[in-house]
C-alpha cells in the first residue's frame, strides 16, 4: 500500500469540545477529511509560541516528517504582526496560535514545501510577508460584499495554475469578516469575487508549490469535484515533495 502524504495542520485552540473534559485543540472534520479523501493524511500539530513568540529552530524540527503544509482557517490575527491598530471587531485572537502559524508559514514557504493556505492561513501569509489586512469588511468600504455564510460565484485570471485545476468561474463557500488589503511581496491576486475581494493568491518565486485561497474549499468538497480537485492538487504536490525528500541519499 502506498504511503499518504503526510500533511501538517496546526490544530486550533477550542475552550471545549464534545466528550473531552478540558480545553482543546481541535482541527475542523471537514477540512481533515478533504485532505484524506484526496490522499493525504492530515496530522494536527499543538501550537507552541509561548508569550507569542516561536522559536524558529524548533519549529523546523517539528515539522521535519511533514511533505506539506495546510494552513487552515480561524480566528483573527491580532493587528501587530501586520502594524495595525486591533479594530474593535477582532475576535477568538491569540497572540500564540498567531506567532505559531506565522512561523508554520515562514519555514514552509522558506525550505519549499507545497503549502495550501485557508481563509485565515492565507491571511497569515500575507502578513508574513508584508502586507495589511482589511480588518473588518462591513465598516471598512460599503461596496464590500457580506462574506459570512455566503456562497456565491468568482472569477479566476486564465493561464494560471487555478485556472487549471479550478476553471475560470466557480461557486465557493465563504466565511469571514477580513479579507487582504495591501498584498505582501510576491503575492499575486489570481481570483476575486465579484465586489472585488481577493479570493486566490498565488506566489511565483518560491521554491515548493503554494495555493492561497480566502474561501473553504472543505465546506463543499463531498459534492463539488472542483472543490476536492483543490485538495487532490495539493496532496499530489506533497506526494511528489515526500518521495524527492525520501529518494536523498546523504554520504557520510
Amino acid at each position: 500500500m502506498f504511503r499518504r502524504p503526510r500533511i501538517a495542520v496546526p490544530a486550533r485552540f477550542s475552550d471545549s469540545a464534545s466528550a473531552l473534559r478540558h480545553r482543546a485543540d481541535v482541527g475542523s472534520r471537514n477540512l481533515l477529511a478533504a485532505v484524506y479523501a484526496a490522499g493525504g493524511d492530515p496530522l494536527l500539530m499543538h501550537p507552541y509560541a509561548p508569550d507569542g513568540v516561536a522559536d524558529p529552530e524548533e519549529v523546523a524540527a517539528r515539522l521535519d516528517w511533514a511533505d506539506g503544509v495546510l494552513l487552515p482557517g480561524g480566528g483573527d490575527l491580532a493587528g501587530r504582526w501586520s502594524g495595525q491598530p486591533e479594530h474593535p471587531t477582532l475576535y477568538d485572537v491569540d497572540l500564540e496560535q498567531d506567532a505559531f502559524d506565522l512561523e508554520v508559514a515562514r519555514h514552509a514557504l522558506a525550505v519549499g514545501l507545497p503549502t495550501l493556505a485557508v481563509c485565515r492561513g492565507l491571511q497569515v501569509v500575507n502578513v508574513l510577508r508584508g502586507g495589511t489586512l482589511i480588518q473588518d469588511m462591513d465598516s471598512h468600504d460599503s461596496t464590500l460584499g457580506h462574506h459570512r455564510h455566503r456562497s456565491h460565484v468568482i472569477g479566476v485570471d486564465p493561464d494560471t495554475s487555478l485556472a487549471a485545476v479550478a476553471g475560470e468561474r466557480l461557486g465557493v463557500s465563504c466565511y469571514h469578516h477580513q479579507c487582504l488589503g495591501t498584498l505582501g511581496a510576491g503575492m499575486r491576486a489570481v481570483a476575486r469575487s465579484e465586489d472585488g475581494v481577493i479570493e486566490g493568491v498565488q506566489i511565483d518565486d518560491l521554491p515548493g508549490w503554494f495555493l492561497g485561497v480566502q474561501w473553504h474549499p472543505e465546506d463543499t468538497w463531498a459534492e463539488d469535484p472542483v472543490q476536492l480537485r483543490v485538495f487532490a492538487e495539493f496532496v499530489a504536490a506533497c506526494r511528489t515533495a515526500g518521495q524527492a525528500r525520501s529518494s536523498t541519499v546523504v554520504t557520510i
